[in-house]
């Protein structure tokens, strides 16, 4: 499938971010993910060793529902657009997820609801990368994907910071529910709710999708549709995969484990490290959720800061050289953070990690965008997601395994797995060649 290459108009600054602010409440929502559900599993009795099984929906649910909207994005021709049936289907369901989880009475409904939550996240999150890539033009990537880094960094500050800003707000931060779920926990997830969806209808509201030629129109409906024609599309781009792009997965597999553990374990290690608990029904255990949140908050606005900021250096000195001094940095951060004991001093890691946050969100897609097809952008940024989720699926069922043998059963362990996981990232970049679709790497 050809679709003929059309000038797409320049967008000001304003309407890139007005097209991107609906990835501020898409990345909300993972933000709740990534600092409350370890607690939250916690508090319904988990064992330590087996939180990785419980992430499993996440990784899941991206391997297998990404690559397939991406392909039938692709082959849309719908009245309301391209992408936009997809992003409105997935922040209704995102939104619904949300209400439902701070309520759930036990692990298994709550793990349940993380793969609802996860799949209808999903259906919006790719057809949303391709979103921004089909209206800008090449010279506009960097600051489009780089301002969807911003509202990463943003939506997921806030998500991070609520249940502390509860608590300035007279919120108190002992009172939960049956199942032990703190109240300010609860309310964090019903704001989710309301942003998930709005901030997707902002965005539709004020930057459609460009309406699709004729000519555009009539090439993609000339191609055969089928679910099975859909698989054999993902596969068939699979194997014809640009060079560039297999090259990047070996770094993604370094990051995006690490990554991992550090979100199932990071709370743990600071209730340790911090405030010497491993009670999660302990008032030091609920403190310690608090402190992840402001910390996660913190690392969070430093990426909402320095997505813009890498503008200027990943077009001076290119995406290579800019995301692998922003992992080796977060990989340090992360290598010392289980020997501090003085919540003043977290910053410092944090500083690092953030930098790390918003060149994982935005230059891994630039090196990405110039090697793929315009026709095969939405099935490419699908299979581009399956190397984040394949690391992640690998780490669920490698690191119980060791959690106790290699690691000593010790959270602050995995923290430092993370940190050096992310360095290996960063010497992999180097094995990167850059190219253009349809042209040889170099």
């Amino acid at each position: 499938m050809h679709i003929p290459q059309l000038k797409k108009p320049h967008l000001s600054f304003w309407q890139i971010v007005n097209m991107n602010f609906g990835f501020f409440g898409i990345q909300f929502s993972f933000g709740l993910q990534q600092s409350s559900m370890s607690p939250i599993y916690s508090y319904l009795g988990a064992d330590e060793a087996s939180l990785p099984y419980l992430w499993l929906a996440g990784p899941v649910t991206g391997l297998l529902v990404q690559p397939i909207i991406g392909a039938m994005s692709d082959r849309t021709t719908s009245r309301w657009g391209r992408r936009t049936p997809y992003f409105l289907i997935g922040a209704i369901l995102c939104s619904l997820g949300l209400l439902a989880m701070p309520f759930s009475p036990t692990l298994w409904m709550a793990a349940s609801l993380l793969w609802i939550l996860d799949a209808a996240n999903n259906v919006t999150m790719e057809p949303y990368r391709a979103y921004v890539s089909d209206r800008l033009d090449k010279d506009q990537h960097s600051i489009g994907f780089l301002t969807q880094s911003a509202f990463t960094g943003l939506g997921q500050t806030l998500a991070y910071l609520t249940p502390s800003l509860l608590v300035f707000a007279g919120m108190n931060k002992n009172a939960v529910n049956a199942s032990h779920i703190p109240h300010i926990v609860i309310a964090a997830f019903m704001i989710g709710a309301v942003f998930s969806l709005a901030s997707v209808l902002w965005s539709l509201k004020t930057t459609p999708e460009l309406p699709m030629s004729a000519e555009e129109i009539a090439v993609i409906k000339s191609q055969p549709s089928s679910v099975k024609l859909t698989i054999l599309e993902v596969w068939t781009a699979i194997k014809e995969m640009p060079d560039t792009m297999r090259q990047l997965a070996w770094m993604k597999l370094f990051q995006w484990y690490a990554m991992f553990c550090y979100w199932q374990y990071i709370m743990l290690s600071l209730a340790k490290t911090i405030f010497s608990t491993t009670d999660a029904s302990s008032e030091g255990f609920r403190d310690a959720g608090l402190l992840n949140g402001q910390l996660g908050a913190f690392y969070n606005f430093i990426a909402f800061i320095a997505a813009f900021a890498l503008v200027p250096f990943a077009k001076k000195l290119g995406p290579k050289i800019v995301h692998a001094a922003c992992l080796t940095l977060a990989g340090i951060g992360m290598l010392v953070l289980p020997e501090i004991h003085d919540k003043r001093l977290l910053l410092l890691p944090m500083l690092g990690i953030g930098l790390a946050w918003a060149s994982i969100m935005g230059n891994p897609y630039i090196m990405l965008a110039g090697s793929i097809p315009k026709e095969r952008t939405g099935v490419y940024m699908g299979i581009f997601n399956m190397f984040i989720v394949i690391p992640m699926i690998i780490q669920i069922f490698t690191l119980p395994l060791i959690y106790r043998s290699l690691l000593g059963a010790n959270p602050e362990n995995v923290v430092r797995l993370a940190g050096a996981l992310l360095i290996c990232a960063a010497m992999s970049v180097g094995f990167v060649k850059l190219q253009s679709a349809g042209s040889q790497a170099n």
